[in-house]
Formats: C-alpha cells, structure tokens, sequence
C-alpha cells in the first residue's frame, strides 16, 4: 500500500458541490469583520479630538499630517479637462476626422496616449448611437415603402 492510498480515506477534500457553499446566503449586507468593529469602538467619539491633533501636527510642520489635511481638504482630480482643437463631429464620417485630429495631438504632445482613448471611447460611443439612429431611420423607410405597396 502506498502513502497516496494510505492517507486517502483521510483527506478531506472539498466539503461541497461546485456551486454549493456551506452558506448558501451567503454574508449579510453590511456585515463588517472583526477587526474593522475594534477599530471604530475604539474611535467612537473620537473624531473631532483626531481631526484637531492633525491640523495642530500639519500647523506644526508634520508633513505626513498635513498631506492628510491636504487630501481631505482638495481630493485629487482623477481626470482633468482635454484640452485640444476637435473638428465638429455630427457624423461617422467626421468621427473619422476628430480620430485623425486625436492622434495629431498626441503626436506632438497634447494629448497624453490615455487622455486620448478616452476621447476615443465617447467617439465610439457617439458613432454606435449615430449608426443606431440611422439603422433606425432606414428601418422605419423601408417598413412604410413596404406597407404602401401591400
């Protein structure tokens, strides 16, 4: 008998079905672990004598503390407003010319690569919806055609 065999009927191995959990309900909302209740129990009521030590350590020259007040006073911008020359855009057809503006400007700089596709998103977008309006029209032309002639 070897080891593998041997130990076998000892292993426990997956205690459920695929797809089956020992809490089919899995965890309530808003349920927090453990340590995460500690932590405000021991700041509860707190706040307002924390928030005034970090102002006084910032005040005091404390750079950690007053990056903290810093963050919390100016959040940091996550994106910031493009600025560039875009042809007017009212068809697929001039979808094609912004595309061919956008990689001008980032060919010189203007426009960061990802600043770029993100402009590049909302133009594809706009050319979904464009071609979905017009796909729409035709439908309609055609189905009015056809009801004229039945």
């Amino acid at each position: 008998m070897t080891a593998a065999e041997s130990t076998a009927t000892k292993q426990r191995g997956r205690p459920f079905k695929p797809g089956q959990s020992g809490n089919p309900s899995g965890k309530p909302k808003g349920a927090r672990n453990k340590v995460t209740r500690a932590i405000e129990a021991l700041l509860e009521g707190e706040g307002e004598a924390l928030t005034a030590k970090a102002i006084e350590l910032a005040k005091n020259g404390d750079i950690t503390a007053l990056r903290l007040c810093i963050d919390r006073l100016i959040p940091s911008r996550k994106d910031r407003p493009v600025m560039f020359d875009l042809p007017k855009v009212e068809s697929a057809k001039d979808a094609a010319n912004a595309m061919s503006a956008l990689l001008g400007a980032v060919s010189v700089g203007d426009l960061t690569p990802a600043e770029a596709s993100d402009v590049t998103r909302l133009l594809d977008a706009f050319v979904k919806a464009f071609e979905a309006a017009e796909l729409h029209e035709r439908v309609e032309r055609l189905e009015r055609a056809a009801g004229g002639h039945q």
